[in-house]
């Protein structure tokens, strides 16, 4: 019952955002249509990086208890993170070409995001090929751990180094240059919203397959 209702919702959520997207919410003015990439690139940024940082937890609860539910939580918040990561790499770039001219700087907040996607990498990468056991879900822990530093670095490195990216355009670093108008950030939230919730629900299917799986298993 549950799941039907969550399903319901979640769904509602990313169809609302979509018709806010394409139909509802206001050309910006400087950028055009491109800008409108906002509302993708912004809400998967923010879940590859709360993804990072779940992962640490569950890593960390890993460590303390040594119950597996808590690793196989993290394996499967990486392979959704992961996603999401490539999702916010491939909207950064799309829409950096027609407004920088180029696909690709070396600035900060890209490189870090850039970090982020390999870190998710490593630690998937070294699950699938040490061999199982308590040594692989310590070590991978770890990993995670370390990895989950990068992303306040992501969220603050363009206020910090004041590179071609901008600020941030909701919440407490906003600045009044970049702020939106009402109709943007609203279509912003729901956005952030509707994909929050399908991050959680696919985590969720991946954590059951998982376990399914016994991909845990020494």
């Amino acid at each position: 019952m549950f799941r039907n209702l969550y399903l319901i919702i979640s769904g509602a959520a990313v169809i609302l955002s979509i018709w806010m997207i394409f139909m509802w919410v206001p050309t910006e003015i400087n950028q055009g249509l491109v800008q409108r990439i906002l509302y993708v690139h912004v809400p998967f940024a923010w879940a590859s990086m709360v993804a990072i940082i779940a992962v640490a937890f569950a890593s960390l609860m890993f460590l303390v208890t040594k119950k597996t539910y808590w690793d196989n939580l993290a394996q499967s918040l990486a392979e959704v993170g992961v996603v999401c990561a490539v999702v916010m790499l491939f909207s950064g770039i799309v829409w950096a070409k027609p407004v920088w001219g180029i696909w690709w700087t070396g600035e900060a907040k890209l490189t870090t995001a850039l970090i982020l996607f390999l870190i998710y990498c490593a630690y998937l990468v070294f699950r699938n090929y040490f061999p199982p056991g308590d040594a692989r879900n310590r070590i991978a822990a770890i990993i995670a751990l370390i990895g989950a530093i990068d992303s306040p670095i992501i969220y603050y490195a363009a206020q910090i180094w004041q590179e071609n990216h901008p600020q941030a355009v909701v919440g407490p670093l906003a600045t009044q240059e970049s702020s939106l108008s009402s109709e943007m950030v609203i279509t912003l939230l729901t956005s952030v919203l509707a994909v929050t919730l399908m991050f959680i629900g696919i985590v969720w299917v991946q954590y059951q397959t998982n376990k399914l799986l016994g991909s845990n298993n020494v």
